[in-house]
């Protein structure tokens, strides 16, 4: 069957173009525009890709496709919907085609244990950790992942596993299917990592995504699992609201299930189980593990083997990634894009650091950071970065009065080889420059690394 994906560049799309092509599907695709890293992904398993969404692909790459699978950035007035709606040519979403022809089949036959991984924060990173004790005790699970975890180096893989590890994204499915992604999965083990505020381009509160998650919570068995971060407030709502399947608590509360004492001592119903050694830095990242740590449990998988493996877990691609030393100037890529994440990802390499100075770089690229929503909250969550740069192309509110509590240390530029060049003069020794975005951010990384490499003499 010919496949063709109309927004493949995304993560969950790309990754949905591999299990495809793994399945032995003729797997093409386009989008407007290609960046790291499914761009690279999707070159190394040589699957074609345009850009553009010309309707003319109709006619040459796309030519004889069987199914249009359509992303949920795409909406109504888009030349190629148009021209897919105009011909009556079959399409799905993303989501919907998942779990079709790999989630469930419809005899009920080859059915896989879904493990999905919820919430506004770590949803990548948890997921990723959880493939990856998966992988270490031998289950070979299969995964949809919304970053390339590394020791995988892809984001999605297809195997004869039962597992299947999904992060589960509340954002809509189609512009024909507006519930969320995860109500496809029908999970049977759910990880509630944390719930905010997020995606104001489509939700209007915070009580809006809470009744999304309920919903979600509804479709887990009886026989299935809930892991539930014991401090959000938000999660105790949606689970207040019912629930009908085995729920357990991960947090630092003593009435957790799941729980991280002193010393990175983790406890099991109150009983000392073994002890987090992780090698990523900060408290998110430990109560991501702490939560794939009990879902894996669940599983079936001993509490020590999980550890062992955690120990060990190498990470994902943009989360924290280092991309070069170039005269001690360490530079570094993040994926993060929402108050909170910004904040907690600054107290993690300030952790890391100590008192060397942080060079916050950030771009308020998501839809609901281009609203203003949350524009508020910005200087608190960059208040540990000894100076800022934010790029403030494109925005319809004003980031310099917004960052102006953060006095001189913050810089707002709306041309990126302008911001380079301010960046650049102020780099020093020693320094760690932090580039936070969702998106390619114009390519800022290896621009940076350049300009530092021929400014190397004024370090």
């Amino acid at each position: 069957m010919h496949i063709h994906i109309v927004g493949i560049g995304g993560t969950f799309m790309g990754g949905l173009a591999a299990l495809a092509q793994t399945q032995g599907h003729h797997v093409t695709g386009c989008d407007a525009q290609m960046y790291l890293p499914m761009s690279t992904q999707l070159e190394k398993l040589g699957i074609t890709a345009v850009a553009g969404y010309d309707p003319k692909q109709l006619d040459s790459v796309a030519h004889g496709a069987d199914m249009f699978v359509i992303g949920n950035a795409l909406s109504r007035g888009n030349p190629l919907v148009e021209a897919i709606l105009d011909r009556n040519l079959p399409y799905t979403s993303g989501p919907q085609w998942l779990a079709e022809n790999i989630l469930r089949q419809p005899n009920g036959e080859n059915t896989r244990k879904v493990l999905a991984v919820a919430g506004t924060h770590g949803k990548t990173t948890t997921a990723s950790m959880l493939a990856w004790i998966l992988e270490s005790a031998g289950f070979n699970p299969s995964f949809l992942i919304g970053g390339i975890p590394n020791g995988f180096n892809i984001s999605a893989r297809l195997t004869d596993s039962r597992f299947f590890v999904i992060e589960a994204d509340e954002y809509d499915t189609a512009f024909f299917d507006k519930r969320p992604k995860f109500i496809h999965y029908r999970p049977h083990i759910v990880v509630l990592n944390n719930l905010e505020f997020d995606h104001a381009d489509i939700f209007p509160d915070l009580a809006a995504i809470e009744t999304q998650f309920h919903y979600f919570v509804r479709t887990v068995p009886v026989s299935g699992h809930l892991i539930s971060n014991a401090e959000s407030e938000a999660l105790k709502r949606v689970l207040n609201r019912g629930v009908w399947s085995d729920v357990e608590t991960f947090g630092e509360s003593p009435a957790s299930a799941w729980r991280l004492g002193s010393n990175n001592a983790v406890f099991y119903l109150n009983k000392n189980v073994g002890t987090l050694a992780l090698p990523q830095l900060g408290r998110m990242n430990q109560m991501n593990a702490l939560a794939a740590l009990a879902a894996a449990y669940h599983a079936g998988i001993a509490v020590n083997k999980a550890l062992m493996a955690l120990a060990e877990f190498p990470g994902v691609a943009r989360r924290m990634q280092i991309r070069a030393v170039v005269n001690n100037v360490t530079v570094y890529d993040d994926f993060a894009h929402h108050p909170t994440a910004i904040a907690e990802t600054l107290k993690a390499l300030r952790q890391q650091v100590g008192n060397a100075r942080i060079l916050a770089v950030f771009e308020p690229r998501s839809n609901t950071m281009k609203l203003g929503t949350m524009k508020a909250a910005l200087p608190d969550s960059l208040r540990l970065a000894d100076l800022v740069f934010c790029f403030s192309g494109g925005l319809d509110w004003d980031a310099q009065e917004t960052l102006a509590p953060l006095g001189r240390r913050a810089q707002t530029y709306t041309d990126l080889d302008t911001l380079i060049a301010a960046i650049q003069r102020e780099a020093q020794s020693g320094d760690h420059i932090l580039i936070m975005s969702n998106g390619s951010f114009g390519g800022i990384h290896e621009s940076m690394i350049k300009s530092l490499e021929s400014a190397a003499l004024n370090l």
